[in-house]
């Protein structure tokens, strides 16, 4: 559900599926379901007709799957990842292309990250889940046709551990024969943190030209821009798109938005700021005479006059690995309070929470709830 171009990442797989004709949709829930259910409902305003089936315990995507069973028929069926981007193309060549059981194949320059899939004759071999020495770079992008016999494989397994679609797979691979699937679509993931600005980068590409606010006289609009209604663009703004715009915003007046900026409901943007490449997210507040370049800010953050929050060259270490970011300016966490004339260093990440004081520099890494003085 987390948003990109202004729309939950769900929302566009649900979109790319209607598209092609697939509208009998079960989402396996869990973790935070209010808040899916409440937002597709019974899938009637997107076109499909949604079921819903409940994870309680989160054992994985094999366990999933068993339990979305029950409300399968006998025939084929797609499995989609819920936290993927992709688009119409992509399950169209599934749909094109799928010989029996078939999995779309995607090449990936962190292999270590994915399943990768090993292939033996134009069929799966087997699946290395996030190996840790390199032994390919095609990967597996978690979405399937199956046939329903394949079904027993998953309703058979006690669910007692976690264990994902590619474990239970890997195993059976030979004796399924699952045909890999190439695909000219999209497929986009986020692994880290900074990897949700080149989501949001992407999802703009959905969106076209749509101006539903209000656009005060001096305002120069370019490109696609969508600005929703009740949003006012006060004069003397610039903007450039690909730019998407939520409802019941104040911006400008004299701002700057450049492309690949998305921007969340209820936002404020004051005057004289400037914006490159960010994914500003609900009801924020951004001071006036602020600088933000491929920067996210979390729902709720509120910041003061004159934050800084320039794009460079930083370094970042998850899970082991040492990662050289070169396009990534802050990431800043829900509900964090940001004082005036502050500064973000690159590459930091800002847990939820914060409170950061009048000018101060922050450089690295914050807890949630940290304060800075």
């Amino acid at each position: 559900m987390i948003p990109v171009g202004n729309r939950p990442i769900l929302e566009y797989i649900v979109e790319a599926l209607v598209q092609n004709g697939v509208k009998d949709i079960i989402m396996v829930v869990g973790y935070r379901e209010d808040t899916i259910l409440s937002h597709f409902e019974n899938g009637r305003r997107f076109g499909a007709r949604i079921e819903y089936v409940e994870q309680e315990k989160q054992l994985g995507t094999s366990h999933a799957l068993a339990l979305a069973s029950k409300l399968l028929s006998n025939e084929g069926f797609l499995v989609v990842s819920g936290d993927n981007l992709i688009d119409s193309r992509l399950i169209g060549d599934l749909l094109e292309k799928r010989e029996g059981t078939s999995m779309v194949v995607t090449q990936s320059e962190i292999p270590s990250k994915y399943g990768v899939v090993m292939l033996d004759k134009g069929k799966v071999a087997s699946i290395v889940e996030k190996p840790e020495s390199r032994v390919g770079n095609i990967i597996n992008t978690g979405v399937y046709y199956f046939e329903s016999n394949i079904l027993q494989h998953f309703q058979d397994r006690e669910p007692s551990v976690e264990m994902g679609i590619t474990q239970t797979l890997s195993p059976i691979a030979k004796e399924v024969g699952i045909t890999p699937i190439k695909t000219t679509g999209k497929w986009i993931d986020a692994v880290y943190p900074w990897d949700l600005l080149r989501v949001n980068s992407v999802a703009l590409e959905f969106h076209g030209q749509g101006i539903n606010g209000t656009i005060e006289n001096g305002v120069t609009i370019k490109g696609p821009v969508s600005i929703g209604a009740g949003t006012r663009i006060r004069s003397g703004c610039y903007i450039e798109g690909p730019v998407a715009i939520g409802e019941g915003c104040d911006i400008g007046p004299n701002v700057v938005i450049m492309p690949s900026t998305s921007i969340g409901n209820g936002t404020i943007v004051e005057p004289m700021s400037y914006l490159n490449n960010c994914l500003i997210m609900s009801s924020v507040r951004v001071g006036s005479h602020s600088h933000l370049s491929h920067t996210v800010l979390d729902d709720g953050v509120r910041a003061k006059a004159g934050l800084m929050a320039p794009v460079g060259v930083s370094y970042s270490r998850v899970d082991r690995e040492l990662f050289k970011l070169t396009d990534v300016g802050a990431l800043v966490g829900q509900d964090t309070l940001v004082g005036s004339r502050v500064v973000i260093s690159a590459g930091s990440v800002i847990g939820a929470a914060c409170r950061i004081e009048d000018g101060v520099k922050v450089s690295g890494n914050l807890e949630n709830r940290s304060v800075v003085v």
